[in-house]
């Protein structure tokens, strides 16, 4: 990336459109360098932050000769985080944002060692590491250790606290994964009504704690206790006193996730599938509810407690709360069980405040799937695919952590990723490079600067607290 000490005259071809009171409106290529991306300074200084990019790149081992190496594993690992926190969700791109000044200054790289490379990698040598096994071998160089990425997920997660709260909910779901081709691992999924992956997220309100990939040939709550006993141990090495309470929909409750739980002083609130004998318990109840609404013309609930069993699956008696509601004409009963106590709250506390909470980690799902790319699960193997919904995974964290450190007291403090890559990230800029400085002239109608400004300030401050 040579120095642009002052402006070169290019003679580049003009292109005219129409003109515009009187004058002529013409464009050119000969704008020199510019970016569209640069704002994701701000994700650098997110990085510097939290340290995510060196720690996750810490988790791969690299084999290569080091003589012939011209991009490091950091380098290509930040590489790949900054570009689907940007937006570029294939690999294909990065053959164009390899000589994308932004990306350059991510790297903390402006040239490459040698002539004929570009500061950052392209989709040949970032394909390599996507590829990268567990155990490196003559043709797989690069490795990485997944119980490795998997703890760092719940080393951020912690860090984001000044202190250990006194109570913390992690929200366990399955979604689908939709698959387009022959992958290893594909199952169609009746629910889905299509051939997919099914990956188990974990949340603890907007942290990702965990993101595994799974085949659609199982059970919703297949391997939750594995994670879940994994991070859980993990929390209390640094949290002995944190209450943990687990969320979840009727897919996991099931008597092996309930059983850990209650033998290891973590309590759990997860929906319960309806049946003919929870619908009869609360027979009554669902009388009283219709004949409400019916005389007022809205909807009508009432709340039961029951002490239930099933007749075969569970190992023992629990609390189950009933929902007993009528509305538009017709019942619409619903049910959780919960290890909760009368001290925690009621039966209509525990539903409405504290279950029907859990519909809010459907938001960040999303998030990471349709704003950042976490279902392009499309290589042959499971294990490559993993490793790219981790990629994916740890765009989400540090978006995340631009929005908790640097957005707070904005109006993108609740906004969505996808949201703050449009209005915060995606900044047109003139790039001048000269042998002091490296300068992006951002646009001075840029409706956002003021954000900007606020972000760069409590960024600055977060990566001081951290030295």
């Amino acid at each position: 990336m040579p120095t642009e000490c002052s402006a070169e005259l290019v003679r580049a071809e003009l292109f005219e459109f129409g003109p515009v009171e009187g004058r002529a409106v013409v464009t050119g290529f000969d704008g020199g360098a510019i970016t569209s991306d640069a704002g994701a300074l701000l994700l650098g200084a997110a990085d510097r932050a939290i340290g995510l990019v060196g720690r996750f790149a810490e988790c791969f081992i690299d084999r290569r000769r080091p003589e012939l190496v011209e991009h490091l594993v950091p380098t290509l690992v930040g590489q790949r985080i900054f570009g689907i926190a940007l937006g570029y969700e294939d690999l294909n791109d990065h053959d164009e944002l390899r000589h994308d000044p932004v990306m350059a200054v991510l790297a903390g790289k402006l040239q490459a060692g040698r002539t004929d490379c570009a500061p950052v990698a392209g989709k040949s040598t970032l394909n390599r590491l996507e590829l990268s096994r567990e155990v490196a071998t003559r043709y797989h160089k690069i490795a990485h250790n997944p119980a490795a990425i998997e703890a760092l997920f719940v080393t951020l997660f912690q860090e984001a606290h000044k202190t250990a709260p006194g109570e913390i909910i992690l929200d366990l779901d399955a979604t689908d994964d939709p698959l387009h081709g022959h992958q290893e691992g594909r199952f169609f999924h009746g629910y889905y009504d299509s051939y997919c992956y099914l990956p188990l997220y974990i949340f603890c309100g907007r942290h990702l704690l965990a993101a595994k990939l799974r085949p659609a040939n199982i059970d919703a709550a297949a391997g939750s206790v594995e994670e879940v006993s994994r991070i859980v141990a993990q929390i209390r090495a640094r949290w002995p006193q944190t209450r943990i309470i687990l969320r979840a929909d009727s897919g996991f409750a099931r008597d092996a996730l309930m059983s850990w739980c209650e033998a290891n002083g973590v309590d759990f609130i997860f929906g319960l599938a309806r049946n003919v004998r929870l619908a009869r318990a609360i027979g009554a109840e669902l009388a009283e509810a219709r004949a409400e609404s019916q005389t007022t013309g809205q909807a009508a609930r009432r709340f039961k407690e029951l002490i239930w069993t099933t007749h075969k699956s569970w190992s023992r008696k629990r609390r189950v709360i009933a929902k007993a509601e009528w509305t538009k004409g017709e019942a619409n009963p619903r049910f959780i069980v919960t290890s909760l106590t009368d001290a925690d709250g009621d039966g209509r506390h525990l539903y409405e405040a504290v279950y029907c909470a859990r519909g809010e980690m459907e938001n960040r799902i999303k998030e990471c799937q349709m704003d950042l790319f976490a279902d392009r699960t499309s290589t042959a193997t499971m294990k490559a695919n993993q490793l790219r919904l981790w990629f994916a995974s740890m765009a989400y964290v540090l978006l995340e952590g631009l929005r908790r450190i640097a957005l707070q007291a904005t109006e993108l403090a609740d906004a969505a990723c996808g949201t703050i890559r449009r209005k915060l990230l995606k900044i047109g800029a003139l790039v001048t490079i000269s042998v002091r400085r490296v300068k992006f002239a951002m646009a001075s109608g840029c409706p956002y600067k003021a954000t900007f400004a606020t972000a760069h300030r409590a960024l600055v401050a977060a990566a001081a607290d951290t030295c």
